[in-house]
């Protein structure tokens, strides 16, 4: 199997860009791919890609073997436990290392009351999670399984940690070993911090602009396109020991309801959605991903049950992937507090009804005791058999064991926040920034920018209150007049900005949103929009969004721009590889995951191998 050494150089990791093609011709063979075959492509990316042989290691394999074929420590822990311990195996509460003593003292509580099987964290810090982890730890019978929703690593949740971007960005980009690079990356921060699942990645092919909760979460709308990079982020964490979990089956991209708040329906039938939304989780499952999360949707053509969603559904979690699919892996639930589920389901009833349906693991509950008591009513009237039950913790156990939970250790704490900041990690979100840098606009060649005696330049930051990174970069390379606009700027405001700026010649513009992370909703003023397309018109601005790409919708005319630049996120090395293409300093390489309207399309972007020199 692919291995990566992450102590191995710069260089090593650029043979990876081998791997994109590789992965792209494993997407391709579908379901009907032999063992054989998909063997063979694996020795030859390990050939081409010339990377270290695989680390041997204890016992199975992969997750996958290890699950059908549970070790003699699986029977030993299961023998120990009674029936509400065993069920108590099959739920994943969440854990927040920033609440304070009184709530962690309750979940340290629901530990050892109800022996449940794992924790999924979500905000805090490195340090404290560790210490909340080793507590928890010492006080669970069995080792607790640690998760996490960290869809871009640890960041994603944690503060003083590395965040690497979100989906779509990695969607522009065409080297695919680069994603497998970030996921042996976020699979050697998990490790460190003692968590074994990752919930990721995120499969779902946004093919919906209004998408209120995948949107930027995906790679993209381009089915081989999201297939390739999933498996890669996928191969990149379970080869270095992390369970990667594939969400959200059977595919939440083309819908406009967030499952968080109602329970979306999809209307397509079985062969729109064999054709699309199955495809990326069918080729994930024959390439061994360990675990999938399934969604809380109603999909008629796969189960007309009225209003009932696809995680509480036997022809979707068993008919479907288990048996159809053959997935053999871990099925998580998506949190069961979510309205999708609670909106027809109160609590109990609706944690039996998913193990019913098939699913092994019961994540974010809203209440364990309810949960417990209703799936042993459910056992006792025969709803749900014991042979399920015994099968499900039996996989939980394997998966357990397969982490390295059979030889539990506590984290040591010494170092932690100096391993958990890695200099790989700088590299590899600067090369990832760099290649995802997309061009939609370069008319008269305007980048890259030359440097005359004359020229006079301007900067302006959208949605800043001071100088940003990007206008700082830009002054390694030119002498520029800066300022600053609050996204919801009035009319007067924007009228003064626009008397300054008709005496430069060359406008940088920089289009920021309300937060670090990538936005549905920019929420420029009218006024604000307004002086964007007048600077677009006027012919004179280079227009770079550190946003969602969808979010060129919002404002009217920006096509005009004599140039366009997508960065997709405002993080540092965004701004410093959009500076440092401008005036000439990269190739340009990127391409766009999606269709955003009639004017940029999936796959547009002006490609150059060598750097914009002038």
């Amino acid at each position: 199997m692919l291995t990566v050494n992450l102590k191995t150089g710069f260089g090593k990791w650029q043979n990876l860009r081998l791997v994109a093609v590789c992965m792209t011709a494993i997407s391709l063979f579908g379901c009907e791919s032999t063992g054989a075959r998909q063997n063979t492509l694996v020795r030859k990316i390990e050939l081409m890609a010339d990377l270290p042989a695989e680390k041997p290691r204890a016992g199975a394999r992969n997750l996958l073997e290890a699950l059908e074929h549970p070790s003699g420590w699986v029977d030993s822990v299961y023998n120990t436990l009674s029936l509400e311990e065993r069920i108590a195996q099959l739920i994943i509460i969440e854990a927040f290392s920033n609440q304070g003593p009184k709530y962690e003292a309750e979940v340290l509580q629901v530990i050892e009351q109800h022996k449940i099987g794992g924790l999924i964290f979500f905000q805090g810090g490195p340090i404290r999670q560790a210490r909340l982890t080793n507590r928890y730890q010492a006080a669970s019978k069995v080792p607790l399984l640690i998760s996490m929703d960290a869809e871009t690593g640890i960041g994603m949740r944690l503060d003083s940690t590395v965040q690497y971007p979100f989906q779509m960005m990695l969607g522009a980009v065409e080297d695919n070993g680069l994603i497998y690079r970030m996921g042996a990356e976020i699979a050697v921060e998990f490790k460190r911090l003692g968590m074994h699942v990752n919930f990721a990645p995120v499969a779902d092919i946004n093919n919906n602009p209004d998408n209120p909760i995948i949107s930027y979460r995906s790679f993209g709308e381009d089915r081989l396109a999201v297939t390739a990079k999933s498996l890669a982020f996928m191969r990149g964490m379970q080869e270095n020991g992390i369970i990667a979990t594939a969400k959200h089956f059977p595919g939440h991209g083309d819908t406009d309801i967030d499952s968080h708040h109602d329970l979306p329906v999809i209307p397509f039938s079985r062969q729109r959605l064999d054709s699309l939304e199955l495809y990326p989780f069918k080729e994930l499952i024959v390439n061994g991903v360990g675990g999938i999360m399934v969604a809380h949707m109603h999909i008629p053509d796969l189960d007309p049950t009225h209003n009932l969603p696809s995680t509480l559904s036997k022809p979707i979690v068993t008919d479907l992937l288990k048996e159809e699919l053959g997935f053999k892996g871990l099925i998580f639930t998506d949190a069961m507090v979510m309205k999708g589920v609670t909106k027809f389901f109160p609590p109990g009833e609706a944690e039996a009804r998913a193990l019913m349906a098939g699913n092994d693991v019961l994540e974010r509950l809203n209440s364990v005791p309810k949960a417990i008591q209703a799936i042993k009513e459910a056992i006792a009237n025969g709803d749900i058999l014991m042979e399920d039950i015994e099968k499900s913790c039996k996989k939980m156990l394997a998966a357990k064991q397969w982490v390295g939970l059979d030889n539990y250790k506590p984290i040591e704490l010494e170092n932690l926040y100096q391993d958990l900041n890695p200099p790989e990690a700088d590299s590899t979100n600067r090369a990832i920034a760099e290649a995802a840098l997309t061009l939609l606009k370069n008319e008269k060649k305007v980048l890259p920018v030359r440097q005359r005696k004359n020229l006079k330049i301007a900067t302006v930051s959208f949605g800043a209150i001071r100088p940003t990174a990007f206008q700082r970069e830009i002054k390694k390379y030119a002498a520029t007049k800066d300022f600053v606009i609050s996204r919801k700027a009035n009319a007067k405001e924007v009228q003064k900005l626009q008397q300054q700026l008709r005496s430069y010649d060359l406008v940088l513009v920089a289009l920021y949103g309300p937060s670090i992370r990538p936005s549905n909703n920019l929420g420029y003023s009218k006024h604000t929009t307004s002086l964007i397309h007048h600077l677009a018109s006027s012919k004179k601005a280079l227009i770079t969004l550190f946003d969602n790409a969808y979010t060129l919708n919002q404002f009217e005319g920006i096509q005009k721009s004599r140039g366009l630049l997508l960065a997709y996120q405002p993080h540092f090395h965004a701004q410093e590889a959009a500076a440092k293409l401008i005036f000439g300093g990269l190739p340009v390489r990127g391409k766009l995951p999606v269709t955003v309207n009639d004017f940029f399309s999936y796959g547009d972007g002006i490609s150059k191998d060598k750097p914009l020199l002038p």
